[in-house]
């Protein structure tokens, strides 16, 4: 987000967990914390942020999840961004499936309590926080157990994981993109349902069962959930696909991981239409590419030391860490980011990067031994 502020023409502080190469190039840098450090939050981003001087303030993840701390970093700033009332809103799962429900719109059953022993035993649960990101900490629930404070039931739906980028102004929405998520891929250091990566498709070849209506349908989801929840800026809207009809699992409401994408797809600033729809104005709908546009998530899959730059950069990366730094096995390397005719052949690029990425590091390794 910050370095699409700056594209745009925006001079931009940034608070930060990691400070790494690439954001430091266009951004005066703020580290929360370290890769050692304590554990990053945003109220202690918040905290840090009362000493920048600045006119404007946007957040992403994880600010969601934490309204207060929203209030605390819009102190005497325009915020360019979902206030707190609306936070508190959309980001309460009842709610959201109480809404879904009215506009006959598809949407997996939510409860914040075991169900009783006679109930439907067909139904499968996830257990997840309400403070959730990136997919982390979800997982199978096992009938008979308790549901935890601060966490939630939520139906698990058979299908394929997608993502929604969206534009809103308060009353409606425009769909900016359609992804294709990468979720738990073992190829990029991940497991189970963690995050780690995005396919935007636009007239390329399908990645999703009946994409054509899936991409429609999408679009009245997208106006639904603006007007319901009030939304502004730039949003996401995580789902699962099945078949034709998108069930949502969770709005994202703020700058998402999957919209620098659209940012290469069309050569512009995302963080410039956050601006503009803030101030309540849609961008036009763009022409889609014929292309498929993919970023990876690459997790180390053992502790590393990262080496000298002119080392492993021969590909297509960003969130650069800073050579000589040390990344504990689970943690994000980098990303890496490809382009393609066809969701599967950018899918195999991205591999081919990432394992490109693992071979420069943990070859380093195996000499420091």
């Amino acid at each position: 987000m910050a370095i699409s502020a700056a594209k745009a023409g925006f001079s931009v502080t940034a608070i930060d967990a990691f400070g790494d190469r690439d954001l430091r190039a266009v951004a005066d840098v703020i580290v929360a914390r370290g890769r050692h450090g304590s554990r990053y939050s945003p109220v202690q981003a918040a905290a840090l942020a009362a000493s920048v001087s600045a006119d404007l303030v946007a957040y992403t993840s994880s600010f969601e999840n934490y309204p207060a701390a929203v209030l605390e970093l819009s102190n005497g700033r325009q915020l360019l961004g979902n206030p707190p009332r609306v936070l508190e809103r959309v980001r309460n799962p009842l709610e959201l499936s109480r809404v879904l429900r009215r506009h006959a719109l598809p949407a997996p059953l939510s409860r914040k309590s075991a169900p009783a022993e006679a109930g439907d035993s067909s139904v499968r649960w996830l257990l997840k926080s309400r403070r959730s990101g990136g997919g982390n900490g979800v997982q199978a629930w096992r009938p008979g157990t308790q549901v935890p404070r601060g966490r939630y039931l939520q139906e698990r739906i058979s299908g394929t994981p997608g993502s929604l980028i969206m534009a809103c102004n308060g009353k409606s929405a425009v769909v900016l993109g359609l992804t294709r998520q990468l979720v738990g891929e073992p190829e990029l250091g991940a497991r189970d349902f963690q995050y780690c990566g995005s396919l935007l498709l636009r007239c390329a070849g399908p990645a999703f069962p009946c994409q054509d209506e899936l991409f429609r349908r999408c679009g009245d989801l997208a106006n639904v959930v603006a007007g319901e929840f009030e939304l502004v800026g730039l949003n996401g809207i995580d789902f699962i696909a099945d078949q034709n009809s998108p069930y949502l699992i969770e709005v994202n409401p703020r700058f998402s991981a999957s919209m620098e994408l659209v940012q290469r797809a069309q050569g512009i600033s995302m963080f410039d239409v956050h601006f503009e729809a803030c101030h309540g104005r849609l961008p036009l709908i763009t022409p889609p590419t014929p292309k498929t546009y993919g970023k990876a998530i690459v997790f180390a899959r053992r502790s590393v030391t990262v080496p000298p730059a002119s080392l492993w950069e021969a590909v297509d990366l960003a969130d650069l860490p800073h050579p000589g730094e040390r990344i504990e096995k689970g943690h994000p390397i980098c990303t890496v980011f490809a382009e393609a005719q066809t969701p599967q052949r950018c899918r195999e690029q991205l591999l081919e990067r990432a394992a490109a990425v693992y071979r420069c590091v943990e070859r380093r390794l195996k000499r420091a031994s």
